[in-house]
């Protein structure tokens, strides 16, 4: 998979990389168990920071999506695929929505909770 970024986006450099690794995973261009090109392998051919490359893959792990093995780098989950994807992009849109409402963390899983068991 190539990745690329751009200096001149809204987004910044990491959720771009983390946007990318999504895509890949929903168009099937990253199969589930793939590993992921190394932060500074990848840092160096897109001429950022490791730590840029870090921050999305550990933004990625925390979605579920990719799993980090100690010495061994970064994978693509065997569960990931464009449900997860869907789901945790909704996710996101839910905890947006609600920050502008003014809802904290609790209120939002009080919501979920109540609507799970109706």
């Amino acid at each position: 998979m190539l990745f690329r970024v751009d200096a001149a986006s809204e987004l910044s450099l990491a959720d771009q990389i983390a946007v990318q690794v999504r895509s890949g995973v929903v168009a099937g261009s990253l199969a589930p168990g793939e590993r992921l090109p190394p932060a500074r392998d990848l840092a160096t051919a897109l001429q950022v920071n490791m730590h840029t490359v870090l921050r999305a893959y550990k933004q990625l792990r925390d979605e579920g999506v990719i799993e980090m093995r100690q010495g061994r780098g970064a994978f693509v989950r065997q569960d990931a695929g464009p449900g997860l994807i869907r789901l945790t992009e909704l996710a996101e849109q839910l905890m947006d929505e609600a920050r502008k409402l003014g809802m904290s963390q609790q209120d939002i899983v009080r919501l979920i909770g109540g609507v799970a068991k109706a």
